[in-house]
C-alpha cells in the first residue's frame, strides 16, 4: 500500500513569536585563517553581536526540509562580510537601502541570490530592512573570497559608526515618525 506524503496545512506565524536566529539554524562555515584574523579585526574595533545588525527567524517549517523567513535589520553604513549560503535565497527590502556592486537597491526591490553565490553589500545611510525567504529551514553562512583588505573595510565601519548606532531605529520607523 503506498503511503501518501503527510499533507500540509496553513500556518499562521506573528512576528512577535518570532526568534533569534542562531548557529544551529545558521552555522559558520568556511572559518579559515584569514576570516579567523577578519573576525579578530572586528573584535579588536570593539564590534559586538547585535550591534549592526538583528536577524529573527520568523517562519519555519519543522523538520529539515521546508521553507524559512526571517526578518534582518542592518545599521546604518554596516558592510556585510563577503559570504554565501547553501539554499537559495529571495530577498525583498522593507525599509532603507543597501548597495552591492553598482547596483542601489530600495523599498520594494529585491534579489534573488542563488546556493553558494558569494555576495556581499553596504547598507546605506538610513540603514536596511529585509525579508529573507529560503527554500531550506537550516542553512550554512560560508565565509569566502574575504581579503585583508575587505576585512579592514568592514572593520572601520564600527569606529565610524558605533555612537550613531546605539541610539538608530530601523528605517521603517524613520518613515513613520517623518510621516506622523
Amino acid at each position: 500500500m503506498n503511503k501518501q506524503p503527510d499533507r500540509k496545512r496553513m500556518q499562521v506565524f506573528r512576528a512577535l513569536e518570532g526568534i533569534p536566529l542562531d548557529h544551529d539554524v545558521m552555522p559558520w562555515e568556511g572559518m579559515d585563517e584569514a576570516t579567523m584574523a577578519g573576525m579578530a579585526k572586528l573584535a579588536q574595533v570593539g564590534a559586538q553581536d547585535g550591534m549592526a545588525e538583528k536577524t529573527i527567524v520568523l517562519f519555519r517549517e519543522p523538520g529539515e526540509y521546508g521553507m524559512s523567513m526571517m526578518y534582518a535589520w542592518f545599521k546604518s553604513g554596516y558592510i556585510l562580510p563577503r559570504h554565501s549560503h547553501d539554499a537559495d535565497c529571495l530577498y525583498y527590502i522593507i525599509a532603507g537601502s543597501l548597495k552591492m556592486g553598482s547596483q542601489v537597491l530600495g523599498k520594494g526591490d529585491g534579489m534573488f541570490v542563488p546556493a553558494d553565490a558569494g555576495y556581499t553589500y553596504e547598507v546605506g545611510p538610513d540603514g536596511l530592512e529585509l525579508l529573507e525567504v529560503r527554500n531550506a529551514t537550516r542553512f550554512n553562512i560560508h565565509f569566502k573570497g574575504n581579503d585583508e583588505a575587505h576585512w579592514e573595510r568592514v572593520a572601520n565601519v564600527y569606529p565610524k559608526n558605533m555612537t550613531d548606532w546605539a541610539d538608530e531605529t530601523p528605517p521603517s520607523e524613520k518613515t513613520a515618525e517623518s510621516v506622523g
